[in-house]
């Protein structure tokens, strides 16, 4: 059985989790405070997973989620991840992260700071658009009339075609934005793909958005 690693266990992470097992996924969840924090969070998601440290994490995913703030990435077990598939959810604010002049100039994106950060691993932007309770909401099985997309980008195919397997499994369709520079279409900012597709923040339904819709929200982005 495959097993997904976990850096942050917020909302987004955790979110991804109940979706990885539900779809037949372990998981290995850590945060910045300790393993022992996080005993209600394993406990409601059950048998399929447990607590860690980030190295732990990161050694135990065979696909490893990132969501932390953009601030917490120099802290990141590099030498565990490497090799890997990483899945960043990461959105540069810059109220919570600090001025990042880079960023500011719009000259990378936070993922190519990211992918800089772990030269040894394969980053991959993916659920960084979506709010957790719309992204909760609208996993549909394969096939379903209604079923979602999620952007994806990043500059290694085969890591591209390992998160769109996992995204299959858990309820979503996948849309190539590109490398992950492309990224920028879909972050936070751009106002046609970050957010909007998925229906407004009141309603935690959310609204099914096909791939047709998040390619046209992604070319309105570019």
């Amino acid at each position: 059985m495959t097993t997904v690693g976990f850096i942050g266990s917020g909302m987004i992470g955790g979110t991804v989790a109940r979706l990885a097992i539900a779809g037949g996924y372990d998981v290995v969840m850590s945060n910045s405070r300790g393993p022992e924090t996080l005993a209600d969070t394993v406990g409601a998601l059950g048998a399929h997973a447990r607590a860690a440290t980030g190295a732990e994490a990161a050694a135990a995913g065979d696909l490893v989620v990132v969501s932390t703030p953009l601030a917490a990435i120099d802290g990141l077990p590099a030498d565990q991840l490497a090799g890997k598939a990483v899945l960043d959810t990461i959105n540069y604010y810059a109220q919570r992260d600090g001025n990042q002049p880079e960023l500011d100039a719009g000259t990378t994106t936070s993922s190519e700071l990211l992918q800089r950060r772990l030269p040894r691993s394969r980053v991959v932007k993916v659920f960084n658009n979506i709010y957790f309770k719309h992204l909760a909401a609208l996993a549909r099985p394969a096939g379903a009339p209604d079923r979602t997309a999620l952007p994806i980008a990043g500059d290694d195919a085969d890591a591209k075609a390992a998160v769109a397997a996992f995204l299959d499994a858990i309820g979503y369709d996948a849309v190539d934005a590109g490398p992950l520079a492309a990224g920028r279409t879909f972050q936070a900012g751009s106002t046609a793909a970050y957010g909007t597709p998925y229906g407004p923040l009141d309603d935690p339904a959310g609204t099914p958005a096909s791939t047709a819709t998040i390619r046209a929200a992604l070319a309105a982005g570019s």
